[in-house]
């Protein structure tokens, strides 16, 4: 195998085109210059300079060699500058996990930060149902994962990225959708509820049970399901009424209307992480990734 230093030799000796002057810009003397030259020649087995006393040309044979001797070093320099941005962290690949509910919120801003700030990190989003995230962060399935609040998450780090109110989700024909102002939530007593289970969110839906029994009232709950999107589904098809978090607003689904609740419960997002997790790439999101 060829070793780097004799084709460092070469160019400069093919651009200068003179030994002195190669020699003076290697900071070599000139008789070790001409031996590494000659052993590169032995090595090869071609001819690759044709010298005479005042300077140096190349056989057709060393026009080749140059070319790819130029190549070889500048892919030496990049792989060099590769590995220095996948230490730091501004190149290689980072999986985000997400529930549903935080692909109306958070995940569209941190996918347009993150690859503004790192293009050349491939980041791979990945939607997943809440209760399983924080074992695929655990086991390196994903790196980091943004999940409602209110789940064990053990030994995994984590951190509160949006604190937001629920807001009353309704059937555009329902015959409070187009009231204006906020409603209390005991105008919801005796309706039929839409609410993910206690097992997928079990905050949120405490939150919600408790937020009406303080009105006096236990929530008649006629459906559960898992995804926040599937909620206003239902909703859309009058099957129930359901208090959802304000930023699934986005949905836009034709048939549901969304009114402000007075004295609304608030929903959170968490982003969960392993402290183990050495991928530098996860460091810049962590960073960028800002609190509630």
């Amino acid at each position: 195998m060829l070793d780097i230093k004799p084709l460092r030799y070469f160019v400069t000796l093919a651009e200068t085109r003179h030994f002195g002057r190669a020699a003076a810009r290697l900071h070599l003397s000139q008789p070790p210059l001409s031996r590494q030259l000659a052993a590169l020649e032995a090595a090869l087995g071609v001819k690759l300079l044709d010298r005479n006393p005042r300077m140096v040309s190349l056989t057709p044979a060393g026009e080749r060699f140059l070319a790819d001797a130029k190549a070889i070093l500048a892919a030496l320099e990049q792989a060099g500058r590769n590995a220095q941005a996948a230490a730091r962290g501004d190149a290689g690949a980072l999986s985000i996990g997400f529930t549903m509910y935080a692909a109306y919120s958070v995940i569209p801003a941190y996918a347009k930060a993150f690859g503004g700030a790192y293009p050349d990190v491939a980041l791979k989003l990945r939607e997943v149902v809440s209760q399983d995230l924080a074992a695929q962060v655990l086991d390196g399935r994903v790196d980091a994962a943004v999940v409602m609040a209110g789940g064990r998450f053990g030994e995994l780090s984590s951190r509160v990225v949006l604190r937001e109110p629920l807001c009353v989700a309704l059937a555009r024909g329902h015959p409070r959708a187009r009231a204006r102002g906020a409603m209390r939530i005991g105008q919801l007593a005796g309706e039929p509820f839409v609410m993910t289970s206690g097992e997928v969110g079990p905050t949120l839906r405490a939150s919600i049970v408790a937020h009406c029994r303080q009105a006096g009232f236990e929530p008649i709950v006629r459906l559960e399901v898992q995804l926040q999107q599937t909620v206003l589904n239902m909703v859309d098809e009058g099957v129930g009424v359901a208090l959802v978090p304000a930023s699934m607003r986005k949905s836009r689904l034709p048939g549901v209307a969304f009114r402000p609740l007075a004295n609304a419960p608030q929903s959170e997002l968490v982003l969960l992480w392993s402290p183990r997790n050495r991928n530098p790439c996860l460091s810049n999101f962590l960073a960028l990734a800002a609190p509630a």
